[in-house]
């Protein structure tokens, strides 16, 4: 079989460094999202006015103490070039509520409308979201998600339509490839109903790194998906392709949120 050129490839060396292993802890932003934020056009800078030289210094190193401290991923190596990309097996069960930390917002265009964000969206509702840049990593987020393979979970969002939802998030930061996606939105509309359109964005800036740290983005070619409740919280994600229980550790976890907020 002649290989997918999208595909991560494989060096045995690497296998031996690296092997994903399930959440140990929820990852995400201690701070909860709001509506204009990561639009990669303003670039805010900390004011530390005001403050003598050794408080200055103080509040600085306790601000790299927040960014670098507290990052889930920030020393997993070789991760790229493993089972598929794979970064993290799934957590088994859901984080709990007080623990678990927040999904950033996203800035994009959608089906709907230009200039959009994601957090009003997430916000109210149970959320699975599907987060992805290429057609490799859709491709994997639809191991989980695709309704040919996962009818339960899309029987959920069938029966509590104003509580379960799915939002896409297409992160295109090449322009040529963006335009392409612009070109070809009549596709994308016609592959789902008028109400869904404002639930499929195109990103093509803000996504920081930052950001792919904090909630595991790390490879821009894998699929990832995330179980986000109706406060925009964390309560569950993965990576890559779904392997063993993982599917219906989602689909357990999607019930009962939403069972939760009914």
């Amino acid at each position: 079989m002649k290989p997918d050129p999208n595909e991560p490839q494989t060096d045995p060396k690497d296998e031996d460094v690296f092997i994903p292993k399930p959440l140990g802890r929820p990852i995400g932003f201690k701070l909860p999202p709001q509506a204009g934020e990561n639009t990669g056009n303003i670039k805010t800078k900390k004011d530390y006015s005001g403050m003598t030289m050794s408080q200055r210094n103080l509040e600085k190193r306790k601000d790299l103490v927040e960014k670098w401290g507290t990052n889930y991923f920030r020393d997993f190596k070789n991760i790229r070039k493993y089972r598929s990309g794979k970064t993290f097996m799934a957590n088994p069960r859901i984080f709990k509520k007080e623990a678990a930390l927040y999904f950033p917002n996203f800035h994009g265009d959608t089906l709907a409308e230009k200039s959009a964000d994601t957090t009003p969206v997430l916000q109210g509702k149970v959320t699975v979201v599907n987060v992805f840049s290429s057609d490799w990593g859709l491709n994997q987020a639809q191991t989980f998600t695709g309704k040919s393979v996962n009818a339960e979970l899309h029987n959920i969002i069938a029966e509590s339509p104003g509580i379960a939802q799915m939002v896409d998030i297409n992160i295109e930061e090449n322009s040529m490839k963006a335009w392409i996606i612009a070109l070809f939105q009549w596709q994308l509309r016609a592959q789902r109903p008028k109400n869904e359109w404002a639930k499929y964005f195109v990103v093509r800036k803000g996504v920081s790194e930052r950001i792919r740290e904090t909630i595991g983005l790390l490879n821009g070619r894998v699929g990832y998906v995330y179980l986000v409740d109706e406060e925009c919280k964390i309560r569950w994600a993965a990576s890559g392709n779904a392997e063993g229980t993982e599917m219906e550790d989602l689909n357990k976890g999607f019930r009962r949120l939403v069972n939760e907020a009914s």
